[in-house]
Order: structure tokens, then sequence, then C-alpha cells
């Protein structure tokens, strides 16, 4: 059950973690100190509905299909992850990534908010990551351990969405310089791969 978790937990963080439009307003609002803890709140919420839809959906829906081609979904998923995998280490070694945020306007809570859901639910990513891609992987388990693969990865996104609002003003100065996003995508890279490396050898790819 505690690999579940920690292998939910992981791949969730792993998944949210590189910047985009976002967290970059997640960063934002932190850095300004507006609305902080409703649009962390928003956004953890949000993933964990979308995560518990995903690995409900797929076992529900397609349970005796995912039996059936278990081994060929969890080889794909191994690849999607190796795929990712590899794009972090390129960014890692050609990118200069540097973190620009502009702070200089502000809103009403309820504008935040709709920003902030427009930015989450317009993103095609988002369902890609939270629905097929964590709910693929989460056939591996069974019962329990399922349960607890979708609390690790729901409790990352909180973890993630609060550190990275409450944090911001401590990450902004840190995230401008490039070498830091190296480290950064080099960690995310290490993650996809051991997670990529669990899925290839349950499908008996290994």
């Amino acid at each position: 059950m505690l690999s579940a978790f920690l292998t939910g937990f992981f791949l969730g963080i792993s998944l949210i973690i590189a910047i985009g439009a976002q967290n970059a307003f997640v960063l934002r609002q932190g850095i300004i100190g507006q609305h902080v803890f409703y649009v962390a709140l928003f956004c953890a919420v949000s993933d964990t509905l979308l995560i518990s839809l995903g690995v409900t959906g797929i076992s529900f829906f397609l349970n005796n299909l995912v039996s059936e081609i278990s081994s060929i979904l969890f080889g794909l998923s191994a690849v999607w992850l190796s795929g990712y995998g590899i794009l972090r280490l390129k960014a890692a070694f050609k990118s200069n990534t540097t973190l620009e945020i502009e702070t200089s306007s502000s809103k009403s809570l309820l504008p935040t908010l709709s920003i902030v859901a427009v930015l989450t639910f317009v993103n095609p990513h988002v369902y890609l990551d939270t629905m097929i891609l964590i709910g693929s992987v989460s056939q591996q388990f069974p019962g329990e351990n399922k349960l607890a693969y979708v609390l690790g990865a729901s409790l990352a996104s909180f973890v993630f969405f609060f550190s990275l609002a409450y944090g911001a003003k401590l990450l902004a100065p840190i995230m401008k310089r490039s070498f830091s996003w190296r480290i950064l995508d080099c960690f995310i890279a290490f993650i996809m791969f051991t997670i990529a490396f669990k899925l290839a050898s349950a499908g008996k790819w290994l």
C-alpha cells in the first residue's frame, strides 16, 4: 500500500511541477499575496476531482478491457513517461529557462478564480495527465492499493500548490536562475524513468 501511495505521490508531483500558465499564475498570486489560499485550494481540489474521475472512470467503464490489454497499456504508459523524461533531460542540458512573472495588476476573488479555472480546465494536458495517464497507471494496483495511489496523487497536488503559493516569494528568486531549472528537470526525469521502469516490469516488457 505504501508503494502505491508513493507511486501516486511522485507521479502526481512530477506531472504538475513543470512551469506552465496555471503554475505561473499561482506563483504570481503568492508573490503579490492575493487570494493565495483560495487559488491553491481551487487548483488542488480540481486536480483531485480529475484524478478521481480518471481512476474510477477507467476502472469502471474499461475494467474488462484494461484487464485484457494491461500489458499493452502499461507498456504505452512506460513509453509515454520515458518520452517525457527524455524531454526533461533535453531541457536540463539545452534550455536556459528562467522565471519571469508580471505582478502589477490585481483582481477580486471571483475574477481571480475564473482566471485560474480557465487556465486549469482549458488546458488539454490536465486531462491527459490527471485522467488518462494517472488513471491508466492506477490499473496496476488492486483494491485498497488503488485508493492509496489516488490519495498519494491527490496529496501531491495539495502539497505542490500550497507550497508553490505560500513559498512563492522564496521560490521566485531561486527560479530566476537557469541552473535551478536544470536541477528540477533532472529530478523530474529521474522520477519519470523510475515509474516507467516499474510499469514496464508490471507489463512484462522487461
